[in-house]
């Protein structure tokens, strides 16, 4: 509920996200899947690499053993995962909603969807809801899978943390671009805007290029440019359908022309055709000592103030103007960072959109924020939503869940990884 506040969402759709949470870390200590089932998509995007606000509904795997896309085998396993998931966060996957289908894919081969229904902390009635899981076996993974640790903000995240093994970060923005070149999906284009704006990630863009290039002629399809995605048939439906995929996932759906502006740059830079121009951090005279050792945290969090705070990060992301209340005066401001002074303040700064005046808040003194669909062209780096580091953290002495046979409930056992 802290959560639904902060974004200004509905809680069904927070709650959401806190199961997938929970998957995602049964997955992970599944001893036959957790290590050979490698992470992708935009939940692995928003999951694992940075906060990109949109709330996925689903879950992409690519599987490295054809072995484990058989229906018997996919059904006994999460109804392990899901007594898993039960004992450990008390979410219940009712065993008659667990459903998988294999298919045959374009491709001649063999895919999977599955379905899980759940019932959560909120308890609704009716049909449970459900998440989406799309396994495949047949992708080309270019590179080495990473491993990273799933944002899980909430109370009950474990002490460890929740790892997965997940697409590396060059990989994740070489399939990005891929799935919009062939599907042109408004999620595909917010992803690809999305990673191309952190700055601060500084990708490999040879390396980025190079994968994109070998997953391209394993499906048979050109490198992409931007004139080839403005000709595709689809251009039409990926502008009509960006309001109905996109707005329930957001807390205000950002204007499609914003983002479609923006690819040409995604492609030039690409291509080599031109740099990304790095801009200078804001700075405001008279804002007071800065802790210069504070950072914002890379993902979303509840934040207790008056005015939730992640909606004025959200617009930032988005690059949209906030209606900010403040002092009992209202004004539009474009937001660029968060400092926090040496006394423990923590100041938001900004600009006022029509003057282009630096302008700080305090942000226990600020009264309402609300994101609009005003957007801006940032003038300073924006420093309100930074990615986390990329390599994996190294862990060590890490609980390990085994699943013990024929029983549904987990036993604790402690092993030393070494990741690479």
């Amino acid at each position: 509920m802290d959560f639904s506040r902060e974004f200004g969402l509905a809680p069904n759709v927070i709650e959401k996200d806190y199961v997938l949470g929970w998957v995602l870390a049964g997955i992970a200590a599944h001893p036959e899947i957790g290590q050979s089932w490698v992470f992708k998509g935009g939940t692995c995007l928003k999951k694992c690499y940075f906060e990109t606000y949109r709330f996925s509904e689903d879950l992409d795997f690519t599987l490295t053993n054809p072995g484990h896309l058989l229906e018997p085998f996919l059904l006994a396993t999460f109804n392990q995962i899901s007594a898993w998931i039960y004992d450990q966060a008390g979410i219940e996957v009712p065993a008659e909603t667990i459903r998988f289908e294999v298919y045959t894919n374009p491709r001649g081969n063999s895919s999977a969807e599955g379905k899980i229904g759940y019932r959560g902390p909120m308890q609704r009635r009716g049909d449970a809801p459900r998440i989406k899981l799309d396994l495949t076996d047949d992708e080309l993974l270019v590179l080495e899978p990473a491993t990273r640790e799933v944002h899980h903000p909430y109370s009950d995240r474990p002490a460890n943390g929740i790892h997965v093994r997940c697409y590396s970060f060059e990989e994740v923005f070489a399939e990005k671009i891929r799935a919009l070149a062939e599907r042109e999906r408004p999620r595909d284009l917010y992803d690809v805007v999305h990673l191309y704006r952190h700055d601060e990630l500084r990708p490999d863009r040879s390396l980025v290029f190079r994968t994109l290039e070998q997953k391209c002629e394993f499906k048979g399809i050109e490198v992409p440019t931007m004139q080839t995605v403005d000709n595709q048939p689809a251009r039409a439906e990926l502008e009509a359908e960006w309001g109905n995929m996109l707005a329930h996932q957001l807390p205000v759906l950002p204007p499609f022309e914003q983002f479609w502006q923006e690819l040409p740059g995604v492609f030039d830079w690409l291509h080599g055709v031109a740099e990304k121009a790095i801009k200078s951090s804001i700075q405001v005279s008279g804002a007071g000592a800065v802790d210069e050792t504070w950072r914002p945290p890379a993902m979303s969090q509840a934040w207790h103030t008056a005015t939730p705070f992640e909606i004025i990060r959200f617009a930032a992301a988005n690059r949209l103007c906030v209606d900010l209340t403040y002092q009992g005066s209202r004004r539009l401001i474009e937001p660029y960072s968060l400092r926090r002074t040496q006394d423990g303040n923590l100041l938001l700064y900004a600009v006022k959109h029509e003057t282009g005046e630096p302008r700080s808040y305090r942000v226990d003194r600020i009264q309402a924020a609300e994101a609009t669909q005003v957007s801006f062209i940032p003038r300073y780096l924006i420093e309100l939503t930074p990615a986390g580091m990329i390599s994996a953290p190294p862990v060590s002495n890490r609980a390990i869940v085994d699943f013990a046979p024929k029983v549904g409930r987990p036993r604790q056992v402690k092993a030393k990884l070494r990741l690479r």
